[in-house]
């Protein structure tokens, strides 16, 4: 079944590669590019090449007091180890595969070379155990990236495969101080793998059952609940030393949200917020103590200068779960000599949205412009009679049955994205290769400064436009990053018409591109 369901999914990017009109899109071939196109080349010639060896491999990690797990690990430590170049520099990265279990490197948010993209599959085959695999490309675009597997990445980035990658601007970085903080949720039995399911209808109401849909909420694949452990680069809150700092420091934190639930951390001193998903804020606005809401797959950078007017302070998640425990992290000032943080809980139910980030600047796009194609990503969910599972979807249609969006190179894109899952579920949409502009939100033109992402969280009933440039020729997931939902079904494909496939699998590989 999942050999036969690859070939499916090869045939669509043939037929997709071939074809040049989409039914629901607007005709993308009236900008008259009609040649071929190749898959940019990654030009290392001249740069400055930075190399690194990723080593996947089973390990067990000390999250806690007296609280070790197994986990899979790239160089033996979760998070994986961080990557640093400056822009303009290569980066030649060697995954050596010591696992049990084929995998892969993807670089989320960076628009590199398709060829690159580390996506089995789609762009190449995952590396089998023991075997080796070589990633390189130009860092061109500065910002706050991460890496992770995208094999069965369900269950392998749950497990730990993922790492960041830091990309300084050529000026170097501003601040005294510097800070990346990945968020993530675990299980804490033993069995890492015991919430990796999809529940059934019979598993809901038994065998004899005929109701159609009974109660969503328990039958939607994964249990979140069953993530009873949060951590900051790997470590429970109690395990963390506080973060030492001088008054009138300049600070940088970087979040990156490694996991599937979206966190709301409390920021409570006055802050601003300098780039999302890597990408600059123009003329970022002070924010007063408030709540800076992370979803799965996006980086915020935020910059504060310490003045101890309150003292000792906590940056910790507020709404979570009840019977999880919060994600928390002190900062203390070295000269007042103490550990006791004080409690803040200014402002605790003020959650910063896009409109509010910066200065007011034109972007790229605006909602006046003639696109060259439009396309509705409506996202929902839906049972699989075949299976009977529960699955999500995009357009109605299950990966790899979702037709691909299908541009021309440079073509003008704009999206839709529309939530009308029943299960009330949130989806953190990733676009590979690719950043796009935030347009509007339910309707109401976005304020302020342009965001520039390549991952959006879209919540029950909300809808977004997007739009991006296709500048970058290849074959490109569009998908939700809770990879729960990804793994059964909500799961797209950007191709570009008239691409020159470098890529061919041979089917010796089960590929597993969720």
């Amino acid at each position: 079944m999942k050999k036969a369901m690859l070939s499916l999914f090869l045939l669509l990017i043939i037929l997709s590669a071939c074809s040049g009109n989409n039914s629901g899109q607007q005709d993308s071939m009236t900008n008259g590019n009609l040649g071929n196109v190749e898959a940019k080349k990654e030009d290392l010639s001249g740069k400055k090449v930075n190399e690194f060896t990723l080593t996947a491999d089973e390990s067990k990690w000390e999250f806690g007091p007296e609280l070790t797990l197994p986990v899979w690990t790239f160089n033996g430590t979760v998070p994986g180890e961080e990557l640093r170049i400056k822009e303009g520099e290569a980066i030649r990265v060697t995954l050596k595969n010591e696992l049990e279990e084929p995998t892969s490197i993807h670089w989320h948010g960076v628009p590199l070379s398709n060829k690159q993209d580390g996506i089995p599959g789609v762009t190449q085959d995952a590396v089998l155990p023991g075997d080796t695999y070589v990633y390189e490309f130009v860092a061109n675009d500065p910002g706050t990236y991460w890496y992770h597997s995208h094999q069965d990445g369900v269950n392998q980035i749950d497990k730990g495969l993922y790492g960041t990658l830091i990309v300084e601007p050529r000026e170097g970085v501003n601040a005294d101080k510097e800070y990346t903080l990945v968020l993530d949720e675990w299980e804490s039995g033993s069995n890492l793998d015991s919430a990796k399911h999809t529940m059934s209808m019979e598993d809901v109401h038994g065998k004899d059952s005929d109701d159609p849909t009974g109660n969503m909420d328990e039958m939607m694949g994964h249990d979140m609940r069953s993530y009873d452990l949060l951590t900051i680069n790997g470590k429970t809150s109690e395990s963390i030393e506080p973060i030492e700092v001088k008054r009138g420091e300049n600070v940088i934190v970087r979040f990156v949200n490694a996991g599937y639930i979206a966190h709301k951390m409390h920021i409570p001193i006055d802050y601003r917020v300098t780039h999302v998903d890597g990408q600059k804020i123009n003329k970022p606005k002070t924010q007063s103590p408030s709540l800076l809401e992370v979803a799965p797959g996006e980086r915020y950078d935020i910059e504060f200068t310490t003045n101890g007017g309150k003292g000792n302070f906590t940056i910790d998640s507020h709404g979570e779960e009840e019977g999880t425990n919060p994600l928390k992290i002190d900062f203390v000032y070295e000269e007042e000599n103490s550990s006791k943080v004080a409690s803040h809980q200014d402002n605790v139910d003020k959650v910063i949205g896009f409109g509010q980030l910066g200065e007011k600047k034109d972007g790229a796009f605006t909602l006046d412009d003639q696109f060259d194609v439009e396309y509705n990503m409506d996202l929902g969910v839906k049972m699989d009679h075949d299976s009977m599972e529960m699955k999500w979807t995009i357009n109605d249609e299950i990966f790899p049955n979702v037709p691909p969006l299908k541009v021309n190179k440079d073509d003008k894109v704009k999206v839709t994205l529309t939530n009308y899952s029943e299960d009330k579920s949130v989806h953190p949409m990733h676009l590979h290769g690719h950043f796009f502009q935030i347009l509007s939100k339910n309707g109401t033109k976005l304020k302020g400064a342009p965001v520039i992402k390549d991952t959006l969280n879209v919540k029950p009933g909300e809808t977004y436009e997007v739009a991006f440039l296709a500048d970058n020729p290849g074959n490109w997931l569009f998908h939700c990053h809770d990879l729960h939902h990804a793994a059964t079904g909500m799961m797209s494909l950007v191709t570009y018409n008239n691409f020159k496939a470098f890529y061919q699998s041979d089917g010796d590989v089960e590929n597993k591109p969720e």
